[in-house]
């Protein structure tokens, strides 16, 4: 039971410090909302256990998020039918969440599509919700088209010429899809997801050359704000100092 407190507590850590710093650095305090789906995948067996604490079912955690918005403004500027990705990789031995900060890489895909204005707006969401999660020279921002296409239960994402993947969500034991609500780990964004498995996952970008199927792959329906974010940070921290305090 110790080991799992000091696990969470060191999850807790490196969440806040993302979410703080991503606060403490943001030139505008533009609010914003987005609504929308979120396609996630990873290199780690499901259920991911980088949002329990734990360490990568291999050496690393790869992969990240595609946020499809179907309904967003940051400020009066909509954001509606466009798209943002962030993809990252933790260091060797360590988990996504205690290692913020240090990935490997962290890059951010933002949708073409967008205009000069939309394209600032989605890279600034998406470091709010992902935070500085490596150096700054490990941290790029590309523009790319990003597609989604449907296929019954395969769900498929491509980042132009540099990432495919796709997955579908498994049964649960009593019937209908297989969710996860509230995991230890767990943010605005994924405070409940649906479970899957993906059926392929290719990237080549930042000096890696990813290939693998049967891994991670969550799936939801999110609507999330700025102020959802800021209450998440508060509450951790305060979450954390009374751990401090025991």
């Amino acid at each position: 039971m110790r080991n799992l407190s000091r696990r969470w507590f060191h999850t807790a850590v490196g969440i806040l410090f993302v979410i703080c710093t991503a606060l403490a650095v943001s030139e505008q305090k533009t609010p914003w909302k987005i609504a929308g789906e979120l396609e996630e995948a990873c290199s780690c067996d499901a259920a991911c256990p980088c949002w329990w604490g734990s360490k990568p079912t291999k050496m690393t955690c790869g992969g990240g998020e595609t946020l499809f918005i179907e309904k967003g403004n940051y400020g009066d500027m909509s954001l509606d039918n466009l798209a943002v990705a962030f993809i990252g990789q933790s260091p060797a031995g360590k988990s996504m969440m205690e290692s913020f900060g240090h990935w490997n890489f962290a890059y951010i895909y933002v949708d073409e599509n967008a205009s000069l204005q939309q394209r600032k707006a989605l890279e600034d969401i998406a470091r709010s919700i992902g935070g500085p999660a490596a150096p700054d020279d490990k941290m790029k921002v590309r523009y790319v088209p990003i597609s989604r296409k449907i296929q019954e239960k395969e769900h498929e994402i491509t980042l132009g010429v540099y990432g495919n993947y796709s997955g579908h969500l498994v049964d649960g034991g009593l019937g209908g899809d297989s969710r996860i609500v509230n995991p230890a780990g767990a943010d605005p964004l994924r405070k409940e997801f649906h479970q899957g498995r993906t059926s392929k996952y290719v990237y080549s970008d930042a000096g890696q050359k990813w290939s693998w199927s049967h891994s991670n792959y969550m799936w939801n329906k999110f609507e999330v704000t700025s102020e959802d974010y800021e209450k998440f940070a508060a509450g951790l921290s305060q979450k954390m100092s009374g751990m401090q305090k025991k």
